[in-house]
């Protein structure tokens, strides 16, 4: 079962998006959680009855309320569907305004039954871009929201100047230069931009968006780590279970292919806070360089450091 969770600071525009999720006849059944339908302000005529925290919309979505664990209603969810109570083909999770969505998402890695029956397809971030500066100067919220996105929904686009627009996607690429950024009015986007990200499959190519400026204004920073020798992924695993259990609170994702000694195929290596993996991805093809590029997007990292150790893993020849 394919999740969505979709973040964004007060005021953003994501109640307009799930309210467009809910009523648009877009032919698809989702289950969306939301902490309070009253305090977000789905609409009411949306509605059509009530049961319990579950409420059906007018095309078929279903709206469930979280006033418990979040682990406890995906499982009431896999229930209703499982006992053929309730059909959906997706889940949407809503956070508030001001959640860091790291502990939403490490939820999906550390029970067994939400690991065997769900699976985080993307992580979307609705950015107002006319407020966005008051947002940034607040507090970490929103740049920490930025830094998990696979998808911006850059909205309020007719808001600012175009000259002001290119200014937030930069600062936004800065933050994290693996989103892709789509600029909106009214959160006006094709659904089918929503789904099927696949957050943990890289693609074919680590798609790098920003030339990284030299100096970040924020907290929150990124950098990419390169490396054309082989790595040693022993250790690779021991340098980054001694990086995530002093730096966990403070990576909030990083993401690379990494080209192993001794492997025919790509390694895809992702994690988010203290949890990390790597898989087998597809062959090398004849004509690729093989090389390894990792992006780390995190609070107060320090890069010479990290390319330090990166390049300590270096295989023996």
């Amino acid at each position: 079962m394919p999740v969505t969770l979709v973040t964004g600071f007060l005021g953003s525009g994501k109640t307009t998006l799930l309210n467009r999720i809910l009523s648009e006849h877009h032919g698809h059944r989702f289950a969306v959680i939301v902490n309070e339908i009253g305090q977000i302000g789905i609409d009411n005529e949306l509605i059509v009855n009530v049961e319990e925290e579950v409420m059906e919309m007018t095309n078929g979505c279903l709206c469930c309320t979280v006033r418990e664990d979040l682990l406890v209603a995906l499982k009431k969810l896999l229930q209703s569907r499982n006992k053929g109570e309730a059909r959906f083909e997706g889940l949407l999770i809503e956070t508030t305004g001001l959640a860091n969505p790291g502990p939403i998402i490490q939820t999906f890695f550390l029970d067994e039954t939400i690991q065997t029956y769900y699976e985080l397809d993307g992580i979307v971030t609705v950015v107002d871009a006319y407020h966005i500066q008051q947002h940034f100067e607040k507090g970490m919220e929103a740049e920490e929201q930025v830094a998990f996105a696979d998808l911006i929904i850059l909205n309020k686009q007719d808001l600012v100047t175009t000259s002001q627009l290119k200014e937030v996607k930069y600062q936004i690429q800065s933050l994290n230069p693996t989103a892709q950024i789509v600029p909106t009015v009214n959160s006006e986007i094709d659904f089918s931009l929503l789904f099927g990200i696949q957050t943990f499959r890289t693609r074919d190519t680590l798609d790098i968006r920003s030339h990284f400026p030299k100096e970040h204004l924020t907290g929150v920073q990124s950098f990419v780590l390169r490396e054309e020798r082989p790595i040693d992924m022993v250790k690779l695993n021991h340098w980054m279970t001694a990086v995530v259990s002093e730096l966990g609170e403070y990576l909030y994702r990083y993401k690379g292919i990494i080209a192993a000694q001794g492997m025919d195929r790509r390694v895809v290596f992702q994690g988010v806070h203290t949890l990390f993996a790597a898989s087998y991805d597809r062959p090398w093809k004849q004509e690729e360089e093989r090389k390894s590029e990792v992006v780390f997007i995190g609070k107060g990292l320090n890069k010479v450091w990290f390319e330090e150790h990166f390049h300590n893993c270096v295989a023996d020849h």
